[in-house]
């Protein structure tokens, strides 16, 4: 057979190509073992002596090196998502609210365990009473002025106001004229530091809150973007004041908003659609889930009802039940 080293050489000229007929039954032994036991196969089948068998068995070990991509896939891997993270409970941001309306409104909806406000869009004044006085128990926020009704089932008023002009005009509407908005309504606006400045002087002695419009709910509304981010900045500069947004999509922000400020979202209803005119549906679950927002303002499908009270209820375990699991 020839000196060791020469059957050394002969094996591994074996081991670098396949080994035909009439091998074959050798080659599916090999291609089942693997090529690293290809000279055992061919001592099983007397091709090479044990010595030979062993000496390549030898070299093959001495001269192994790691597999480069053997660990590609635990370095490159991603971790394990971890669990997602549990927003901050109202309670808790009620703490560290700034404007006393944003704290005494998270207070409610922890104790009164509603995220609910209902937006009264009635013709008479006479429906807006006994909306107000139907839905009440199930609500932390109703949209329209009603103090009486408000004290008595433990609600805010949220009177949808919408200022939108320069600050010393904004000043007089709010403080002036036959209605004395200061003193009955909580102010919802189009944002811009000289109006906050000017709604402030009328607004925060009186303990007032304002929301600011980050966003719309209605198809191919201009209230995003660069505008969004502003009123966000905004909103963090004046928080003695501002009490939060009304928004649509607050997790898509791009920007983390303080605990103490409070995200209303117009636009929801209990299955996602939309109407004629362009209003945008979604349900409790995204708004409170995956949009992160914390009131869901719900109108027709309430007022519209053939029973609002059994509407609103719902609602209310919907959003609370969203909240808890968010």
């Amino acid at each position: 057979m020839g000196s060791p080293a020469e059957a050394v050489a002969i094996t591994f000229k074996l081991l670098s190509k396949p080994i035909d007929c009439p091998l074959c039954k050798i080659k599916e032994e090999e291609e089942a073992e693997g090529r690293g036991r290809r000279s055992l196969v061919l001592l099983k089948h007397k091709k090479v002596c044990v010595e030979v068998a062993q000496k390549v068995k030898d070299v093959v070990t001495t001269n192994q090196t790691a597999d480069p991509n053997a660990n590609v896939e635990a370095a490159t891997s991603l971790p394990s998502p971890s669990a997602p993270v549990k927003r901050m409970r109202y309670e808790e941001r009620a703490k560290v609210a700034k404007n006393p309306m944003a704290k005494k409104c998270l207070e409610l909806m922890a104790k009164k365990k509603t995220n609910l406000s209902v937006a009264a869009d009635v013709d008479t004044a006479e429906e807006m009473l006994a909306m107000a006085q139907m839905v009440g128990p199930h609500i932390c926020v109703f949209k329209t002025h009603l103090r009486e009704i408000a004290k008595k089932h433990d609600f805010l008023i949220f009177e949808d106001r919408k200022f939108a002009d320069i600050g010393n005009t904004v000043v007089s509407q709010y403080a002036g004229g036959i209605y004395k908005i200061a003193d009955w309504s909580d102010a919802h606006l189009v944002p811009g530091p000289g109006i906050i400045d000017g709604l402030k002087q009328v607004g925060l002695p009186k303990g007032r809150g304002c929301l600011l419009l980050a966003e719309m709910s209605s198809k191919g509304t201009l209230a995003t973007g660069d505008y969004t981010t502003s009123v966000a900045k905004i909103a963090e500069e004046q928080q003695d004041f501002v009490m939060g947004f009304i928004s649509v999509n607050p997790a898509g922000w791009g920007v983390t908003t303080s605990p103490g400020l409070i995200h209303m979202t117009h636009g929801v209803q209990l299955a996602k659609g939309g109407d004629a005119l362009g209003q945008q549906y979604n349900t409790p679950a995204d708004v409170l889930g995956p949009r992160g927002s914390d009131v869901i303002i719900v109108g027709r499908g309430i007022i519209k009802a053939a029973d609002p009270a059994a509407a609103a209820k719902e609602y209310r375990e919907a959003g609370w039940s969203a909240y808890e699991a968010s």
